[in-house]
Parts: structure tokens; C-alpha cells; sequence
């Protein structure tokens, strides 16, 4: 007498492959969506010790960065940078530099948002015109040659220290536009 299988070979492969797709969906889970996991919230690329050089030949401006870490966001139009300076040099006006802890560069770099430690000085270190800047946050927009703020700072001229709350400043003329809460003190030698 034959002895036959109650089971086919058709049968044994169809349960062995549903085993297996069992078993492959139980170990390759997606990733949850948890914001530490999201990879566009994760920087697409990151880099050390970077600068740039920005000239437009038709305004003779140089805008010149420094950073010591970038970085870029794929799913926005943002990059960050830390520790960073920005110089900008103009024909017939003196240099604009900043200085901060961090920044955030928007808008094709249009809109920069400085914070921690944020230092801007017009002009040379030897100049008797130089003046120096310093507050916490601070919105610079290349295009205009403006910086802006609506936080406390500090303005220092020659023996001059002046306090005050929120703040713009035009590179273009110069002048410098204290919002509220102002306070001078003039030291004379």
C-alpha cells in the first residue's frame, strides 16, 4: 500500500511563506514618527569650520561668514549656524561685523536671526566713529543693511554707554533708532 501526505507541497510553501511574511512584518516595524526619529526634522547635512564669501560686483559689497558648525534642513529653508561672524564691507562705508552664539539663516539667507552673545561693531577698531552693540537677539537683513531687536541692549561710542529696549540700526546712514526705555551715561576722561 502507498502512504500519502495529508499535506501537498503547494500547501507547505503557502504556509511557510505566510510564516515568513509573519514574521518580517513583527521584525522590520516603521519608524514611529516620534520627533527624534523624524528625518526631516534631522539636518540633511552638517558642516565644521565653514565660510562663505557673498560679492556683488554692481554695489561693490563684500559679505563675508564664519562658522563653526552649519547646519541645513531639508523640509525648510533653514540653516543654523554656531558661533558664527558676519562681515559685510562696502565702498565709502565702514565695516559692519557681527558676532554671535548662534544664528538662523532664512529666505535664501534674506532673514538672520542672531542669538546669545550677539556683538556688532560699525567700524574700525582704531576709528574714533566705531560703535559697538550688544544684546541677546538681534534680526539682520543683508538686503536692507539694517539690524533689529526688541531686546535690551547696550551701545558704546568713544566714553558713551547707552542702555535701552529694542533697537534699528541702518548701516546705510548710519543711524541708529532707540525704541524705548533709553539711558546714557557719558564718562569723561
Amino acid at each position: 500500500m502507498i502512504h500519502r501526505s495529508y499535506f501537498s507541497f503547494t500547501f507547505i510553501l503557502l504556509a511557510g511563506l505566510f510564516a515568513l511574511t509573519v514574521w518580517l512584518d513583527k521584525v522590520t516595524q516603521p519608524l514611529s514618527m516620534a520627533p527624534e526619529l523624524d528625518f526631516y526634522q534631522q539636518p540633511d547635512y552638517v558642516i565644521e569650520r565653514t565660510s562663505g564669501l557673498r560679492v556683488e560686483h554692481e554695489k561693490n559689497i563684500r559679505r563675508v561668514f564664519y562658522a563653526n558648525k552649519t547646519f541645513h534642513y531639508i523640509n525648510q529653508d533653514l540653516t543654523q549656524l554656531e558661533s558664527i561672524q558676519f562681515i559685510n564691507s562696502e565702498v565709502g562705508k565702514p565695516p559692519f561685523r557681527v558676532f554671535a552664539d548662534h544664528a538662523e539663516l532664512r529666505n535664501h539667507g534674506e532673514d538672520i536671526f542672531l542669538n546669545g552673545n550677539v556683538t556688532v561693531i560699525r567700524g574700525l577698531d582704531g576709528d574714533k566713529d566705531k560703535i559697538t552693540l550688544k544684546t541677546d537677539k538681534l534680526h539682520l537683513l543683508p538686503s536692507e543693511n539694517k539690524v533689529k531687536t526688541d531686546k535690551s541692549v547696550m551701545i558704546s561710542r568713544l566714553n558713551t554707554t547707552i542702555h535701552a529696549v529694542g533697537l534699528e540700526l541702518n548701516n546705510q546712514t548710519g543711524i541708529v533708532e532707540l525704541l524705548s526705555r533709553v539711558r546714557a551715561v557719558d564718562q569723561k576722561p
